[in-house]
């Protein structure tokens, strides 16, 4: 199979408030918008995209309809000091405070309204022990 696109969709019951959460903190806009759905895209980067969606819709098998559970976001950035800031200041739940870890991050943890964790990532070089169970070609210059 070879992809064309890869984009997470959230589904949810509040599908405009999640779309305006995306746009207002984490600088995505809107490409398609609808009652039901929405498409975002990075304002960054035109290859990092995201779709919210009524977890209800009829496009969703019945077995599968609801709110999305068990999701973790990951974004990696360059400033992740900068958008800790601005997490805290505009009020989003800080789940886990910024740190560095071993494996080669340093970030910290939100969520979005629908409980979605929000990790903001910037990769850092692991400790001698984690590197070496990456591959050369991931560890971070």
């Amino acid at each position: 199979m070879k992809s064309t696109s890869y984009y997470p969709v959230i589904m949810t019951g509040d599908v405009v408030g999640t779309a305006a959460f995306y746009c207002a903190y984490f600088r995505f806009e809107p490409l398609f918008t609808s009652d039901w759905y929405v498409h975002l895209r990075s304002k960054e980067d035109e290859h990092v995209t995201l779709a919210v969606l009524d977890g209800s819709h009829e496009t969703i098998p019945t077995v599968a309809r609801g709110k999305v559970s068990g999701l973790l976001l990951n974004f990696e950035v360059e400033d992740v000091d900068g958008i800790y800031d601005d997490c805290r200041r505009e009020g989003l739940p800080i789940l886990k405070k910024i740190c560095d870890e071993d494996f080669g991050q340093r970030h910290f943890i939100t969520a979005d309204p629908n409980g979605v964790l929000i990790d903001i990532i910037r990769p850092i070089p692991p400790s001698p022990e984690y590197a070496a169970m990456y591959d050369g070609s991931a560890l971070p210059a």
